[in-house]
């Protein structure tokens, strides 16, 4: 999940830029992911009864001559990556076998 929400942010980053013109050089993203206690966290209230929440950090690195106002838009934008939205939110995974042996003849 780092690694999937490190890579989303970059390239949303990057195809930000692009359209936009600014002059974002490169990008680097390190994300760390660990348990935190609801206690820990005040805001957070889980509906669930979870004593632990998820926490990701996402550390975000850009280079170029970019304005304060740029990088401000930016990390706005990076808040909107996929992979970040869906992990705000609650999702449901589907899992289901596919039987091979059914379609070989």
């Amino acid at each position: 999940l780092c690694a999937a929400l490190g890579a989303c942010t970059s390239m949303t980053l990057r195809m930000y830029a692009g359209r936009k013109d600014l002059p974002l050089d490169r990008v680097s993203v390190e994300v760390t992911h660990r348990k935190v206690p609801v206690a820990d966290l005040p805001d957070h209230v889980p509906d669930d009864g979870a004593t632990e929440v998820d926490v990701f950090d996402r550390r975000i690195r850009l280079e170029g001559d970019l304005a304060d106002d740029q990088r401000a838009s930016l990390l706005r934008i990076a808040e909107k990556c996929p992979v970040h939205r869906t992990l705000e939110r609650r999702a449901h995974i589907q899992s289901r076998l596919i039987d091979e042996r059914a379609t070989s003849t």
